[in-house]
């Protein structure tokens, strides 16, 4: 026996009119069992309101609806309260963290002012040492920091000069095997028409027999 599958139904509005009424009646009877269940089961306070298409009422309610619509009000309201307080208080925080990154601006603005030398008029003898100090720390920090990247390009020159000596005597020693191979060469050309020349030649006329009794 083929069981039937039911197919998944689609989220969206029914289009026709007896197709929409039968399956809300069905989801509503629905609904209302499962919040019946719930307030049973794990004793629950639940209320559940619904309007039809046409704008009948169906309802139901563990206790009283309306009592449990008051109680949600105040809830509703008491969070609405402390997430007030929580919000006006997060404000207060966020304001007084922009004022005193503001003074921070300032102070550091007029710091730097004074650093480039303007504003000094109105500063005392302990203020100026502390710029001069603060100048001396500054150009300490820029000089180490030139001085490593002085370092670091001497380095890389020293890198580059090992490499390029590497280099020149490789192709040195490949020259020399040039040269020492160019040189070789003729005098073993020489030596070969040497041996050529050095070959005894000798012409004989007469049967083979008369030449066999000359030598013996």
């Amino acid at each position: 026996m083929r069981r039937m599958v039911r197919g998944k139904t689609q989220m969206k509005r029914i289009e026709n009119d007896s197709s929409r009424q039968v399956t809300f009646s069905k989801r509503r009877n629905g609904l209302l069992k499962k919040a019946f269940e719930l307030s049973v089961l794990c004793d629950a306070e639940v209320a559940l309101i619904i309007f039809s298409p046409t704008g009948k009422l169906y309802e139901f309610a563990s206790s009283s609806a309306t009592r449990t619509i008051d109680r949600y009000q105040k809830h509703m309201k008491d969070l609405r309260g402390v997430k007030s307080k929580v919000v006006e208080r997060n404000v207060l925080q966020y304001r007084e963290d922009a004022n005193e990154l503001e003074k921070r601006i300032k102070n550091l603005e007029l710091s730097k002012r004074k650093l480039l030398g303007d504003g000094l008029d109105g500063c005392s003898i302990d203020e100026l040492q502390e710029l001069e100090k603060q100048l001396d720390k500054s150009l300490s920090n820029i000089r180490a920091r030139k001085n490593a990247l002085y370092r670091e390009q001497l380095d890389k020159l020293y890198d580059q000069e090992k490499l390029l000596l590497k280099e020149n005597a490789r192709l040195k020693e490949k020259l020399e095997m040039c040269s020492a191979a160019l040189l070789v060469s003729p005098a073993s050309l020489i030596d070969q028409q040497k041996g050529v020349q050095d070959v005894e030649t000798e012409l004989f006329i007469g049967l083979p027999e008369s030449r066999n009794s000359q030598f013996n």
